[in-house]
């Protein structure tokens, strides 16, 4: 056995030849597969190795301390018995040392629900959840995805890091030093020839808090390029733009407990029964249960939301400024409103009167689709209640006047005094599980951390100063949003695009110029749990990142409340938590001082500093005092009589805003409609949104059986009216196009949404089905304040398909071996 390499090659030696193995006493063992003296291919999926081999080959086990002397010769259907069970144990409880349940939130939507994790030998991940009555954002209670979020754990998981020099190669494992010297010798090299502006990276909401302060300090900081933005730019950087435009900063005023204390709940853009369901049962029962309590829903389907609504406005696509100043209008007219706040809190009162003075009842209605008695009856409903809570998500956010919809929104607020108060405030419900503290940590491409603005001198001064960097350091410039990065793609001006836990190649819109830009790309890293994704078939250098359960962090939910999420399971493989990697790039570009963070807990420590007497005041939390007193919500500093952790309910309760002369704005912009209006060839709106089980791209909850089921397709919701003059009926394909791609689709006829309109889901892309990417069809058409794009419409026209005729294909990935390859 001589041709056996030495146990220093064993570290460095890739696939197909050897592995590590742990049999069933737990003793590291090296394997290699062998057929009639040949060596065998093996396929790694994890540090448990399964062997894809058959049953009748031989393998011959080696100690790692003896590499040359053969322990024992198994065939490889024993192995692989064996094996199961040994893989099976890693994540489940030590029979001598049991855990203790574990107290952490669901790392979905941005509702922040506490789910405990509770040891349990049967399952396969060593633990069951449940939710966590102690929490006091969720009260228990969890939706079907955080129920089944621990049958995606173990799914499909991207255990090593993967490396191509080309997109038409398959990948070849490589070691983690071998990833981190590629990305560090490309950056180095980006920077001298290109500048550091060449580097972009792209992240996440799924990131913790941690993970986004790690990478502005990285990019931000060090490298000196704000081009870092996240996929929040998607979700909530209309109502950033809006909070930070009229109150002075960013930071949603409201809290969970308002929604039983409301007398009229306004919910405008937003599905929340589906995609903030506890939310929404929350609401749900105060409305139940106290008549008095008025719902009104503003959506053009008529969703679950809708249904329970007492009023419901199913306003035509693009019409939402139109409806807000026509209730401005009125609530004027009848003196439904707070002059005393008025006079003392706000500023821009006066134009704001001249601009609602354009939107008479009778236009409003006609432009709006409703009539002017529901109109009147939502301006009554809210001039005569005593508390007016309103909600909003991505109905409103995703827009080319997505600041000026939420914008316009917070006027009603500051017309009739409704903030800072119970019951009251403009709420924005944020759609992912950290949206709230990637904004906290700077975690958009003109924030930086501590709710500070690149563009402001003396907050790039105070960074700079706590960094102990040069001055200057922090480019004044805002970096690249998402779509910039795609752009400065297509003109060759980004040199290394380092993607992070999200998957542009699906969730970015008008996808065939996304992808034929994701192409061009000469540098990609793609950093995920899960593998393949759409987004990795456009990758050149894959690096596996541990998840929920596997790492240590903070989340900040939609109430600005902050929950520790510990650590619970191994990450499988070599999987690494994201800050971590990125402070190990830190340290190998040079600046090895600036990342020597021991733990996250740590990361979390530097990073509240900079929160200290800002909105967001996180000094008086830590992983610690979560640990022991539970989530908390911020402002949150230091209570100087018995330091002390003193959290916040509400902002703004002194009616004193964050401008300069604490006054909200009045904001004063005129309804401009949809980016895209229909036409005689288009004559459709399409408008997009989430399903009740699935979550964004399905990379968790595509493989869990419940949710599959529930929704196995998707489908294109029609009006009868628009479905008969097509000659469709029910389950009839229809081929939908736009100006800029395609998709295929059955048909799911109903009342539930109005005529002219069709609505069509976000979740599929293509490895998911043939022609079902939505993103194909939308155009990136950005508010110019918040650069969000109008993903929620675009103008679409319908040809039904000959069901004995196949819909045209759409490029796809073809799964070869390890590898993703494109393929036409």
């Amino acid at each position: 056995m001589n041709d056996f390499p030495t146990q220093a090659t064993l570290a460095v030696q890739t696939p197909p030849h050897l592995c590590y193995y742990r049999n069933a006493t737990e003793e590291l063992q090296v394997i290699r597969l062998v057929q009639d003296g040949a060596w065998e291919r093996v396929i790694f999926p994890g540090q448990q190795t399964l062997f894809w081999a058959n049953p009748d080959d031989e393998v011959k086990v080696y100690h790692q301390a003896q590499p040359h002397q053969i322990a024992e010769v198994i065939p490889c259907q024993q192995l692989l018995v064996r094996e199961t069970q040994s893989s099976s144990r890693a994540n489940k409880p030590d029979p001598i040392n049991p855990p203790t349940n574990v107290s952490t939130l669901c790392p979905y939507c941005g509702v922040g629900c506490g789910l405990e994790a509770v040891p349990n030998a049967q399952s396969a991940t060593g633990y069951k959840v449940r939710g966590d009555r102690e929490h006091p954002s969720s009260q228990g209670m969890i939706c079907v995805k955080g129920a089944t979020i621990l049958e995606s754990v173990d799914q499909q998981r991207l255990l090593y890091p993967l490396w191509r020099e080309r997109l038409d190669q398959p990948f070849q494992r490589i070691s983690w030093d071998t990833a981190l010297d590629l990305i560090v010798k490309r950056m180095q090299t980006v920077r001298f020839t290109q500048g550091a502006d060449g580097i972009c990276m792209y992240g996440s909401g799924q990131f913790q808090t941690e993970d986004y302060y790690v990478a502005q300090k990285l990019l931000k900081g060090c490298l000196g390029t704000n081009n870092f933005d996240a996929n929040s730019r998607l979700c909530m950087s209309s109502a950033v733009a809006a909070y930070i435009n009229s109150f002075g900063s960013d930071g949603p005023p409201c809290c969970y407990d308002d929604l039983e204390l409301t007398d009229c709940a306004f919910l405008i853009g937003t599905n929340t029964a589906e995609c903030h369901p506890i939310v929404f049962n929350r609401l749900r029962k105060h409305h139940k249960f106290n008549p008095k309590v008025k719902l009104i829903v503003i959506d053009p389907r008529c969703t679950p939301t809708a249904e329970v609504a007492d009023l419901h406005l199913a306003i035509n696509p693009g019409t939402d400024i139109d409806l807000l100043h026509g209730m401005g209008h009125l609530l004027l007219k009848w003196r439904l409103i707070d002059a005393e706040f008025i006079d003392e809190c706000t500023q821009g009162f006066a134009q704001y009167i001249q601009v609602v003075a354009d939107y008479p009842p009778e236009t409003v209605a006609a432009r709006c689709g409703i009539t002017v008695t529901d109109l009147e009856k939502a301006a009554r409903y809210w001039g005569h209640a005593k508390a007016v809570l309103s909600l909003w998500s991505m109905g409103i956010n995703q827009s080319s006047e997505g600041t000026a919809k939420a914008r316009s929104l917070i006027n009603l607020h500051l017309l009739t005094g409704q903030i800072g108060r119970p019951g009251s405030g403009p709420f924005s419900l944020t759609g992912q599980p950290n949206a709230m503290g990637g904004r906290e940590a700077g975690g958009l491409s003109h924030l930086l951390p501590g709710y500070r603005l690149v563009k402001n001198p003396q907050h790039r001064q105070e960074l700079e100063e706590f960094w102990q960097l040069p001055p200057g350091q922090i480019s004044s410039m805002p970096g690249r949003s998402v779509w910039e990065m795609i752009r400065g793609l297509e003109a060759g001006e980004v040199g290394c695009l380092w993607i992070a836990a999200t998957n542009p190649a699906v969730s970015l819109p008008d996808l065939e110029r996304t992808k034929a830009a994701l192409l061009r790309s000469s540098f990609t890293i793609y950093q995920d749990a899960y593998f393949p994704t759409e987004t990795a078939a456009y990758a050149h250098l894959v690096l596996p990142a541990a998840q929920w359960s596997e790492k240590t962090g903070t989340m900040t939910n939609s109430e600005r409340r902050v929950t520790l999420c510990p650590k619970f399971r191994e990450p499988p493989g070599s999987a690494r938590p994201d800050w971590e990697i990125f402070a190990e790039v830190g340290r190998r570009l040079g600046f090895a001082d600036k990342f020597n963070f021991p733990d996250a807990a740590a990361v979390y420590a530097e990073f509240v500093q900079l929160t200290q007497g800002r909105v967001c005041d996180q000094s008086g939390i830590s992983h610690q005092r979560l640990q022991e007193l539970g989530p908390l919500q911020w402002p949150c500093g230091v209570n100087a009589s018995d330091e002390t952790a003193q959290e916040t309910k509400r902002l703004y309760t002194d009616f004193r805003f964050l401008t300069p002369n604490h006054r909200a704005k009045f904001a004063l912009e005129h309804s401009r409609g949809l980016a895209e209006p229909v036409d005689l060839e288009y004559p459709f709106v399409l408008t997009t949104g989430r399903l009740y089980g699935h979550w964004h791209t399905q990379t968790r909850t595509g493989h869990i059986a419940k949710i599959t089921k529930m929704h196995p397709r998707p489908q294109l919701e029609i009006h009868p009216r628009d479905a008969k003059q097509l000659g469709l009926k029910p389950d009839d394909l229809v081929e939908i196009k736009s100006r800029r791609g395609g998709a295929c689709l059955p048909v799911l006829i109903t009342k539930a949404i109005t005529p002219g309109t069709v609505f069509m889901p976000m979740h599929w892309g293509f490895l998911w089905g043939d022609n079902t990417e939505v993103n194909a069809l939308t155009h990136p058409e950005a508010c110019p304040i918040s650069l969000e794009p109008e993903l929620k419409a675009c103008a679409v026209q319908l040809i039904p398909v000959n069901q004995q005729t196949q819909p045209p294909k759409l490029q796809v990935p073809v799964r070869q071996d390890n590898a993703l390859a494109l393929h036409t």
